[in-house]
């Protein structure tokens, strides 16, 4: 066909792609047709691969560079007749379980039936030598879906949605998404995780909405509100909601006001109110709260045990351990053996597991049955390498169940109670509301609960402030471990720890110990320095490396030094591409086979295994590295730290990130024997005294900061820590 045709169409075979964005879709084509003319098309077309045979649509256009190009308004798929176009279309990774070779064998068998074979009589597949029935039903699945995939994702492309979301978009919605996305663009934000209204919003504007529609005003407040949850509010007052709603949508107040009253009625927001003000929830975060601050008053309520001579107990259990409690600790230990609700508190080296070892020697004694558990992975290996007894997840002892057809659930709860006498939760600064309620749940009627943290760490990435809360109210039986040990004085990380905590500057200059500054005066330079100090220094000095001991941690994630920039440096030096070693790009990330990677949500339903031992759930903070990419399965092997593998899909890479270096909130529960922060200027929410000391308590044997001294000091006089919208204390004080 002329370029010159008014029609402005052009069909032929992709044989090239020159360009891809998989963030927004954007794409560079080569595209020849049968007479071999040549066509370079350019538009939202990273849904299209290298042997389609594709029709396209557009205007051209000259590039000043690169001459005349097509800009394309929509593109279909053409399906080859063919015998090169058609296994060309089949090698082209297109169809899951499907390679060049694959390719080759069916198109040999079958000949110009082949597309017609995978799709009315798949089960022929099996006729090649290789192909059974599993692989054969996997291929035709794989073929049906692509076919079905093409229109939705080519219209939610066009609409500036990225190839990994649209994906996620049609499996919720299937052949029904045009239609559903078409009436009410706005629902993606509320049930499509990943889309946010912003993007929702996009798709709305571009199908006809307008800025005051009741749709779009409805979404925006429900997004603000279930945004706020983001950053650890649990409801928001009716005048910040509003405000903030305001902000997001560029509408005047009235219509937002109108919308917040009409969700009240229909209870999808519900009032409180709070020393005068209304504050808003949405239901089950209410619920939630309201269950655990009941719970917790229960449990508080039920009267302390009556154990025979605990001083004869204690004294016992020091001569077993060959150890001696200092007055605080002895304290702790009481408490924790008389009081249903036991709260120990404390900073690094004041004998929060000397005195949990000597606890669990008394009750095992008694013959009383005790459950441990911690909120991450590692925060319970932690729990019982230091006790030498069996510490799980709060996910795990809670037994986590899911299925394919609804949300995933907790097996635990009230109806199935935990079969203990006694739980103790270690790192509960990271339990949140949700979490705790979970919990709460599934102790059993006359259970003792003991719960262990540090509340001057950072707090929870989920909504809510639980611990810092229980300990306020006084609802709790609270000892506050202040007395720092002469080993653990020793260390000059628990030194600096606690001195930052005071709000006294740290030592940074003393020789031979285990905290070392190291001066740069630009992020730039502080940034090359954390990457020599990872490469080549610390690995010489300590004989540990960014996979077995050594962890960058970073305030920020932007920026030359923040995490997204020391991530991609990082990987460059340690993990660097070369011939056949397999990586995939998705989005603006390179996973390469060795890297280094973490999860970044929970996962309730993915599955791993280890050995003969197969389970599901994959945490957010969970870490491990890369074993293998199967580019003709889509799919991605990674082996987790504590030994179990998950296979990821391509398209569920948007929970997993390159790991060399993390934010300080993501360090949370887990030790490294070294820990490298780059310190310099950055916002004063983010540069926070907390979030400095909550660094340093991640170190087991050295510190290494790199920066400048003033940043250090201005976060050690930044002792902000932000609001967060919540009334457990209050409820736990009985003021609500």
């Amino acid at each position: 066909m002329s370029r010159e045709d008014q029609e402005n169409v052009f069909e032929g075979v992709i044989t090239s792609v020159k360009f891809k964005n998989e963030d927004n879709g954007y794409a560079v084509l080569e595209i020849t047709d049968d007479d071999g003319g040549e066509l370079t098309a350019v538009g939202i077309l990273s849904l299209f691969e290298e042997g389609e045979r594709v029709r396209v649509h557009g205007v051209y256009t000259e590039h000043p560079t690169y001459g005349i190009q097509m800009k394309v308004d929509n593109c279909e798929t053409v399906m080859p007749s063919d015998l090169v176009g058609i296994e060309r279309y089949l090698a082209s990774g297109l169809v899951k379980g499907v390679g060049p070779a694959t390719a080759h064998l069916i198109v040999r068998h079958f000949g110009k039936e082949s597309l017609d074979v995978m799709n009315y009589a798949p089960h022929r597949l099996e006729e090649i030598p290789g192909i059974g029935a599993v692989k054969s039903a996997k291929i035709a699945e794989s073929f049906r879906q692509q076919q079905e995939m093409r229109n939705t994702m080519v219209f939610l492309q066009g609409h500036g949605v990225t190839p990994l979301l649209s994906v996620k978009i049609y499996k919720q919605y299937g052949d029904a998404t045009k239609l559903l996305v078409t009436e009410n663009p706005y629902r993606l934000a509320e049930e499509i995780d990943g889309i946010g209204f912003v993007i929702a919003d996009r798709i709305g504007r571009q199908l006809g909405k307008e800025k005051d529609d009741e749709q779009r005003i409805r979404a925006g407040i429900l997004y603000t509100m279930n945004r706020a949850t983001e950053f650890g509010h649990v409801c928001l007052p009716r005048e910040i909601l509003v405000q903030e709603a305001q902000k997001l949508l560029d509408a005047d107040s009235a219509p937002i006001e109108r919308m917040v009253e009409e969700l009240e009625i229909g209870q999808y927001l519900i009032p409180q109110t709070v020393g005068g003000d209304t504050w808003l929830y949405e239901a089950s975060m209410l619920e939630n709260e309201r269950y655990t601050a009941e719970r917790l008053l229960q449990i508080a309520g039920q009267g302390e045990d009556e154990t025979d001579d605990p001083e004869g107990w204690i004294r016992g259990a020091e001569e077993a351990l060959g150890i001696e409690l200092a007055e605080e600790q002895h304290q702790a230990v009481l408490s924790a053996l008389r009081s249903p609700l036991c709260v120990i508190t404390g900073g690094p080296g004041t004998g929060k597991t000397t005195i949990l070892r000597v606890v669990l020697e008394i009750l095992e004694a008694q013959g009383i049955q005790v459950l441990l558990a911690a909120p991450t992975g590692r925060a319970a290996r932690r729990m019982q390498d230091a006790t030498d007894r069996e510490a799980k997840t709060v996910h795990r002892m809670l037994e986590y169940m899911s299925d394919d057809n609804g949300p995933g659930y907790f097996n635990r709860n009230q109806d199935y109670p935990l079969d203990a006498d006694v739980i103790i939760i270690d790192e509960c600064s990271m339990v949140d509301l949700f979490l705790m309620n979970r919990l709460l749940r599934a102790v059993p009627r006359g259970a003792r609960l003991v719960l262990v943290g540090d509340q001057d760490q950072l707090p929870s990435v989920g909504p809510g402030n639980v611990l810092r809360d229980i300990i306020g109210s006084g609802a709790a039986d609270c000892v506050m471990l202040h007395e720092i040990f002469r080993q653990a004085r020793e260390s000059l990380i628990v030194t600096n720890a606690h001195r930052i905590n005071e709000g006294r500057y740290p030592k940074l200059h003393v020789r031979d110990r285990d905290f070392f500054f190291e001066r740069q005066a630009t992020a730039q330079k502080a940034a090359q320095s954390v990457v020599e100090l990872c490469r080549r220094r610390l690995p010489a000095f300590t004989g540990q490396d960014v996979f077995t001991g050594i962890q960058v941690l970073a305030p920020m994630r932007k920026g030359e030094a923040g995490v997204n920039s020391l991530n991609e440096m990082l990987q460059e030096a340690i993990n660097p591409p070369e011939a056949g070693k397999p990586q995939i790009q998705v989005g603006r990330t390179v996973f390469r086979n060795g890297d280094k990677v973490m999860q970044t949500k929970n996962n309730y339903r993915i599955k791993w295994r280890r050995g003969d031992e197969e389970g599901e759930g994959v945490f957010n903070g969970e870490s491990g590295m890369i074993r293998m990419i199967d580019e003709e399965e889509k799919s991605l092997l990674v082996e987790l730290d504590d030994g179990r593998f998950v296979e990821y899909a391509f398209e569920d890479l948007d929970e997993v990130s390159i790991a060399y270096a993390i934010s300080v909130h993501k360090s949370q529960g887990s030790e490294y024997d070294v820990v490298v922060m780059p310190v310099l200027g950055g916002a004063p929410m983010l540069m926070t005294r907390n979030l400095l000391y909550t660094a340093l308590t991640r170190a087991k044997k050295m510190v290494v900061l790199v920066g400048s001294e003033q940043s250090i000091c201005r976060m050690v006089d930044n002792d902000r820590i932000a609001q967060r919208y919540g009334c457990l204390l209050q409820r736990l004080r009985g003021d609500v």
